[in-house]
C-alpha cells in the first residue's frame, strides 16, 4: 500500500500553544472591555439627554397649539394621541408613533405642572431610582 508516513510534529498546534493564545486573548479582553463598556454608558447618557430635549421640544409645540402643556394624567401620550377633552390638537408632535423609552428601557417621568418649571421631564437613569452617579444619574429637563 502506498501510504505516506504522517509527520506528527507538523500535524497541528500543541495544547500548550493553544493555552498561551487563550491566555493572551483573555488579557486583551480584560483590558479592552472596561473601556468599551464605559464608552457605551456615556453614549446612553447622551442619548437620554437628547431624548429629553426632543420630548421637551414636542411639549413646546403642544403648548403653542393649545396654550397649555398636557396634564400629568394625560402624560406624554398626548404628544402622539389626541386627548378626548382637547379641540385644537394638531399632532402628532413626535415623528414616531410611540413614546420612546430611555436607553435603559424605562419610562420617562413627566409631571405638569412641575416642581421646577411648567413641566418636569426626566429619566431616572440605569437604576430607575432617584439620584445616583454615572449611568445611575437622573437626566432632567430643568438642568
Amino acid at each position: 500500500m502506498n501510504s505516506k508516513p504522517v509527520n506528527r510534529q507538523q500535524a497541528g498546534f500543541t495544547l500548550i500553544e493553544l493555552l498561551v493564545v487563550l491566555v493572551i486573548l483573555g488579557l486583551l479582553v480584560s483590558i479592552v472591555a472596561p473601556n468599551v463598556m464605559s464608552r457605551l454608558g456615556g453614549a446612553k447618557l447622551k442619548t437620554a439627554r437628547m431624548q429629553v430635549e426632543d420630548l421637551g421640544a414636542a411639549l413646546e409645540l403642544y403648548y403653542l397649539d393649545l396654550g397649555r402643556y398636557p396634564s400629568t394624567e394625560q402624560g406624554l401620550v398626548a404628544l402622539i394621541e389626541k386627548p378626548p377633552d382637547v379641540s385644537k390638537w394638531s399632532g402628532p408632535y413626535l415623528k414616531k408613533s410611540q413614546i420612546p423609552k430611555d436607553p435603559w428601557g424605562n419610562e420617562y417621568q413627566y409631571r405638569s405642572p412641575g416642581e421646577h418649571g411648567a413641566f418636569d421631564l426626566l429619566s431616572l437613569g440605569k437604576d430607575d431610582a432617584e439620584g445616583g452617579e454615572g449611568e445611575n444619574a437622573d437626566i432632567r429637563s430643568w438642568e
